[in-house]
C-alpha cells in the first residue's frame, strides 16, 4: 500500500474506524471510475474537493454525480467562493488532487457536506491515493468531519 494511503490509514485508527482502506486495481480518479472498481452506484462516491472562500481552504464533499454550485457553497460559508490550485490543496489537506480524504488534515477546515450523501448507507470515499477508497456510514463521515450538511448543488 502507498504511504500516503498508509498514512491515512493510520488516521483511520486513530479515529477508532476500522482502517478498512481498499486499493482498486485502476485509478480511481473520477467518481465513475471509483464506482465501477467497487460495483456500487456513483451516488455512493464521496468527492472532496478543496475549494478557497475568501482566500481560506474549505472541503465540500459532493455525492459522485453532483456538481458543485460554488454559489450556494458562497452563501452557506458566507463569502466569494473560488477553486483552490494544486498548491493550496496539497498544502491544506497533505493530499495530491485525486486522492484527498474527507478528513485528516494538518488542521481542521471547515466542511460543507451534500445532502444528498445522508441518502445512503455506506459511502466510499479516497483513502490518499486516486486508487484508494475506504467505506464509512453518513453520520461518521458528519461526525468525524464536524461538517455541515447542506444543498450543494
Amino acid at each position: 500500500m502507498h504511504r500516503n494511503a498508509e498514512r491515512f490509514r493510520a488516521t483511520l485508527l486513530e479515529l477508532g474506524e476500522s482502517g478498512a482502506v481498499q486499493e482498486t486495481a485502476e485509478s480511481a480518479h473520477t467518481a465513475a471510475d471509483a464506482a465501477a472498481a467497487l460495483g456500487v452506484p456513483v451516488a455512493a462516491i464521496v468527492k472532496s474537493l478543496v475549494f478557497e472562500v475568501d482566500g481560506a481552504p474549505v472541503i465540500v464533499l459532493a455525492s459522485g454525480p453532483n456538481r458543485v454550485d460554488t454559489e450556494l457553497v458562497g452563501g452557506a460559508l458566507g463569502g466569494t467562493v473560488g477553486k483552490a490550485t494544486a498548491a493550496v490543496v496539497k498544502s491544506a489537506t497533505g493530499y495530491s488532487i485525486g486522492g484527498v480524504p474527507p478528513f485528516g488534515y494538518p488542521a481542521p477546515l471547515p466542511t460543507l457536506i451534500d445532502e444528498d450523501l445522508l441518502a445512503l448507507e455506506i459511502l466510499w470515499a479516497a483513502a490518499g491515493m486516486p486508487n484508494a477508497v475506504f467505506p464509512i456510514s453518513p453520520a461518521r463521515l458528519v461526525e468525524l468531519t464536524g461538517g455541515t450538511v447542506a444543498r450543494i448543488h
